[in-house]
């Protein structure tokens, strides 16, 4: 009774350290101030922060192991940090698989056996044979911080090519790879981003831009964007010129090839909503470089040349997206015949040609739909899927009926269907196992009303048998912005939240791409205050109806999702009990001014092009809107030295503004992780510390004790 009542009073007294720790106020880093101050429209913005822009100066990197030091000193505090790890850990530790395509005879996928920082790429030539491994980027990095961007195979089979991303930046470096030996060739192209490798006769095209200047290379602006052809065995310096445009230097391309390598297609960009479409004849050398589509006032994304069409999916005229085609034979602007027309209510995603049909992926409320039809758009059927979820990489070719695609949902682990085209008929073909019991959770979609009246959907994840009644923890997340739709897929980092009584709540903000261009563009520019409306509105909706309360709701989003985090604390801290914006878009004034941030102004609009416009962004910038009378929620920023899309400078800048005027004693804190970028290719391992350190921190300020 004795060493029962110690160990009573010990348990006591550690949970009286830990809420003491908790509410102490923490000394935080001393970050100096410049006056620096920028004027816009007769009005000046003071920047004194200005100088954390520099990432690559001693000052900043100084200023870097200040701020991660404390961080730390708070993490390790927590006394279940560790117990967090080995959960995750073990949760992580399942074989998964991508899904697999063909090309030139071979079959190709990516695996993972667990805890493998990067998927190995393997190939077999009949689904019989066994597998071999034809490319392990594991082994190109100790700390797996190099990651495939891209693979692409000659069709011809011969070549495997493939680029990799270093520490998480978005450059791009290609190379090829023999398949039939196996041999690494000389071939080695630098300074790519956002490019494919479109392959023709015995090269491939691709686009790149200049050499940086040293200490731009993630920071620089990215200008004077150029398409060439590398022939294999050449070097770099020898590639053919394509396509350039000296008069447009903002102006980025995308090569692609079609599948009977006819027709090069040249998508052009200048900012992350609309595009132009260039063309060329590839039958014969000297054929130039046509301008078939020439504004970038819609989306045209090719699919490819099918019955002597060019075929490319649009919101030309179609908010919710069509499928065009254009005679070869007399190519014009305005020949473009509609062969799938637009659904009036479900968004047409994509569109994939396999066994001499067209395969329509449609999103009905934010969930997938895959409807069949024939050569000439007719159409044919639905393709019977479990359960509500998503469809991913629908994998087909023109003259083959074989199809591979990837199922999943909330509480559905991934499964890759082989899908005959001839039969209508889907197989499993790889089923996810993993240790944990979804049979005990449910998903639910709801609907609730925004501030000026918008439905607008969520869906929420939780134990079966859950009691409303405003006790339960809840992870709301959400992004809202440049027509990416939230859809339900299997996500392991989600489950530890699940069982430990939370519920999952993704919400499909406006500025998504949940209900096509409309839905998008009612979420962008002078509209963007609905998205954040529509975040506190679901947050609300969960109180209101005895999901929640306030105080134990988390909200967490990334990139444009860090923004739209950055602006809710700012606009409504009292709903949240922790809140995480990760790689955020926090100076709305200036994120035009770095590596790609200017291809963002169709969404955001920038600060410079009219009076109207600075005054919309400086009133919800994360940065600006900080406020001295404002009670923050405990805040963990998340970013990474090698981001060169958000560049961290946002996060540097947010939190030492918000740790400068934060009055209260609930933690503003950043973790910088270095060797990181924007999130794409991060090593399983780093990946499983930060979601450790996420949730240490969440289950911490929520007085919520792990199981």
């Amino acid at each position: 009774m004795k060493n029962q009542f110690l160990a009573f009073v010990c348990i006591i007294l550690i949970s009286m350290a830990c809420q003491s720790n908790k509410k102490s106020k923490i000394t935080y880093p001393n970050t100096p101030k410049a006056n620096t101050i920028d004027t816009y429209f007769g009005q000046n913005v003071p920047d004194p922060y200005r100088w954390l822009e520099d990432d690559q100066s001693a000052q900043t990197k100084e200023w870097v192991i200040s701020e991660n030091k404390v961080t730390n000193q708070y993490l390790n505090q927590i006394p279940f940090r560790e117990h967090i790890n080995d959960r995750l850990t073990k949760l992580w530790n399942f074989t998964r698989m991508g899904t697999p395509f063909k090309e030139g005879g071979n079959y190709f996928y990516s695996k993972n056996d667990g805890l493998q920082n990067q998927n190995v790429i393997y190939i077999q030539h009949t689904l019989a044979d066994t597998a071999k491994v034809i490319l392990d980027p594991n082994s190109l990095s100790g700390k797996g911080t190099v990651a495939l961007s891209t693979i692409s195979v000659s069709p011809s089979g011969k070549y495997l090519g493939y680029g990799i991303a270093s520490a998480g930046s978005d450059w791009n470096e290609f190379f090829v790879k023999d398949i039939r030996t196996g041999v690494l060739l000389t071939d080695h192209i630098q300074w790519i981003k956002f490019s494919n490798m479109a392959w023709f006769g015995d090269g491939f095209f691709y686009s790149r831009f200049p050499k940086p200047n040293t200490g731009d290379q993630l920071k620089g602006e990215n200008i004077n964007n150029k398409v060439y052809y590398h022939r294999i065995g050449t070097n770099q310096e020898s590639d053919q010129l394509v396509y350039e445009d000296n008069q447009n230097p903002n102006l980025n391309y995308s090569p692609t090839v079609s599948s009977n390598e006819k027709w090069l297609i040249i998508t052009v960009t200048e900012s992350t909503s609309g595009n132009a479409i260039y063309i060329k004849n590839l039958e014969k050398t000297n054929n130039p470089v046509v301008k078939l589509i020439n504004s970038f006032d819609s989306d045209f994304e090719f699919v490819d040349c099918f019955n002597s069409k060019l075929l490319f999916h649009t919101n030309f005229q179609a908010p919710n997206y069509k499928l065009i085609a254009f005679n070869t034979q007399s190519l014009s602007e305005n020949l473009g015949a509609d062969l799938i027309p637009q659904n009036e209510s479900d968004v047409l995603l994509s569109v994939t040609i396999a066994g001499e049909k067209l395969f329509g992926n449609y999103q009905k409320d934010a969930h997938s739909i895959i409807k069949g039809f024939d050569s000439t758009g007719h159409y044919l059927y639905n393709i019977n899927l479990p359960t509500l979820g998503t469809v991913s990489e629908f994998n087909g070719k023109i003259n083959e009926n074989e199809v591979f695609y990837n199922f999943s949902s909330y509480t559905y682990p991934s499964v890759i269907y082989k899908y005959n085209t001839d039969t209508n008929q889907s197989d499993i073909f790889y089923q996810t196992n993993i240790d944990f019991d979804v049979n005990s959770y449910e998903t639910n979609q709801v609907f609730f009303t925004s501030k000026d009246g918008t439905k607008v959907p969520m869906f929420l994840v939780h134990k079966k048998g859950l009691n409303l009644d405003s006790s339960n923890p809840v992870w709301l997340y959400g992004y809202g912005g440049f027509n990416i739709s939230l859809k339900p897929a299997f996500d392991i980092r989600r489950l530890i939240w699940l069982e430990n009584g939370g519920i999952y709540a993704v919400v499909n903000l406006r500025g998504g791409g949940e209900y096509g261009e409309n839905w998008h563009l009612s979420g962008t520019k002078m509209l963007k205050q609905n998205v954040f409306d529509d975040f506190i509105s679901a947050a609300n909706y969960l109180v209101s109806n005895k999901y929640t309360q306030k105080g134990k709701i988390v909200a967490q989003g990334g990139s444009n999702g860090g923004l739209l985090i950055g602006a809710v604390v700012n606009q409504a801290p009292d709903l949240f009990g922790a809140a995480f914006p990760q790689v955020g878009v926090m100076d709305m004034l200036r994120y035009h001014k770095f590596t790609i941030g200017r291809f963002w102004a169709t969404d955001y609009g920038t600060s410079e092009e009219s009076e109207d416009m600075f005054k919309y962004l400086f009133k919800y910038s994360p940065i600006h809107n900080i406020n001295e009378s404002i009670n923050y929620p405990p805040i963990l920023v998340t970013t990474a030295d090698h981001d060169d899309r958000v560049v961290p400078a946002h996060s540097f800048k947010y939190i030492a503004t918000l740790q400068e005027k934060n009055q209260g004693n609930n933690p503003t804190l950043i973790r910088i992780e270095t060797d990181a970028g924007h999130g794409a290719g991060k090593p399983t391992s780093k990946t499983i510390d930060e979601w450790t350190d996420i949730y240490s921190f969440a289950f911490y300020n929520l007085n919520i004790q792990p199981k």
